[in-house]
């Protein structure tokens, strides 16, 4: 037999995946796979149920249906003050995911490169690779995950590099990009003719008194900035897998091709549903960050009196905690003994650095009281872990 591809030869599974097939295995709570134990607003789930006998069911326009891209478009207008044309700058997706990836199959050749956040969300490498280019990755610097300007500078100067990934609020970190970071993101890539790709699924969860700026609305960012996102987490659906991009349209007529030989389109049902979601007022966004809040306080307040060292999040529903006091070389070997020895699943932090990182555990608190309060119980025996 003829060997597989060597583009994917080095590809594992997706560790984060792995691990909810491991909590499933013994009985752990899971903590690992971002995904809420409650339910969507009953407004969506209410116009899903209405709809249901008589469609959708057939395909919508490739690039999303009208009336999901209008009432999308109004939101971004709500939310960045962009004006965003719902015929010629959105595609909607299967997910953020693909979103991501057909953003860089639209903007990049093979052998370019894409210069990548550590750490950083497991699937942009994976995005980079599929496409045949060359990821370069720029340290953030615990524990407040700052960067070097110049280490940027130096990657954007390389001819070979197109475009950047920018994840904000961050996955694993927590991290919210203040304007001064985004300003010496967006002077750079103005200056070097960059791209910037960015991921920005966790936007409208955040604690005060971060604010979660979009970087396409500053001077000159506009027509070198593709937003990708979803509804995945703004209402607890992310087994929908509604995403989209919005680029300047030559940019989104490029996405536009590229999904069409990837997916063709996103579920006609669900984007029907999902108009009501788009067209929520601006307190359903206050709760959401109320609910949000209350939840990081009971983990990472429940962390810290049991004496973990965690980095406290400025947004999305992650924390990053310290493991080195536990005498492991081996952040995975960590995890899975968590999981089988204490009853709470992680994800072992070196997934997300690409630098020789193995001292961070990431757990998610998008679960209700219960289950943050039973996990807490359960960690309060982690010093069993101790070697």
């Amino acid at each position: 037999m003829k060997p597989l591809s060597t583009k994917t030869a080095g590809f594992t599974d997706s560790i984060i995946r792995r691990m909810t097939r491991i909590s499933l295995k013994y009985g752990s709570i899971n903590l690992s796979q971002g995904f809420p134990d409650f339910d969507p607003p009953k407004a969506i789930t209410d116009r899903l149920a209405e709809i249901a006998p008589y469609g959708p069911h057939q395909y919508a326009v490739t690039w999303g249906a009208q009336n999901f891209r209008e009432a999308l478009a109004r939101k971004q207008k709500h939310f960045s003050g962009m004006d965003v044309d719902p015929d010629r700058e959105i595609v909607v997706t299967c997910g953020s995911t693909e979103a991501m990836c057909a953003s860089v199959a639209a903007l990049c050749n093979p052998d370019e490169n894409v210069v990548i956040f550590s750490p950083f969300y497991e699937n942009y490498g994976a995005d980079a690779i599929l496409n045949g280019c060359h990821a370069i990755y720029i340290p953030l610097v615990p524990p407040d995950f700052h960067f070097d300007p110049d280490l940027i500078e130096e990657a954007f100067k390389d001819p070979k590099t197109k475009a950047m990934i920018l994840c904000n609020p961050s996955n694993p970190t927590g991290k919210v990009f203040s304007y001064d970071e985004l300003k010496i993101i967006a002077d750079l890539a103005i200056k070097y003719d960059i791209y910037v790709i960015t991921d920005e699924v966790y936007e409208h969860i955040l604690y005060e008194p971060n604010k979660h700026l979009y970087i396409a609305a500053f001077p000159g960012m506009r027509e070198r900035t593709i937003i990708c996102s979803s509804l995945s987490k703004t209402y607890s659906i992310t087994g929908w897998r509604l995403g989209y991009t919005i680029a300047p349209p030559q940019i989104t007529d490029r996405i536009k091709k590229v999904h069409d030989f990837l997916t063709v389109g996103a579920a006609a049902p669900l984007m029907e549903a999902c108009v009501t979601g788009l067209n929520f007022p601006d307190q359903y966004y206050k709760d959401l960050q109320a609910h949000y809040t209350h939840m990081k306080n009971l983990f990472v307040d429940g962390l810290h009196r049991l004496g973990l060292r965690c980095v406290d999040p400025q947004g999305a529903y992650y924390v990053l905690v310290d493991i080195s006091e536990y005498g492991y070389e081996d952040d995975y070997e960590f995890a899975v003994d968590l999981c089988r020895k204490v009853g709470v699943t992680g994800v072992p932090g070196s997934t997300f650095f690409k630098e020789p990182v193995k001292n961070y555990i990431r757990f998610h608190f998008a679960k209700n009281d219960e289950t943050l309060e039973k996990a807490l119980e359960r960690l309060a025996d982690i010093d069993i872990m101790k070697k």
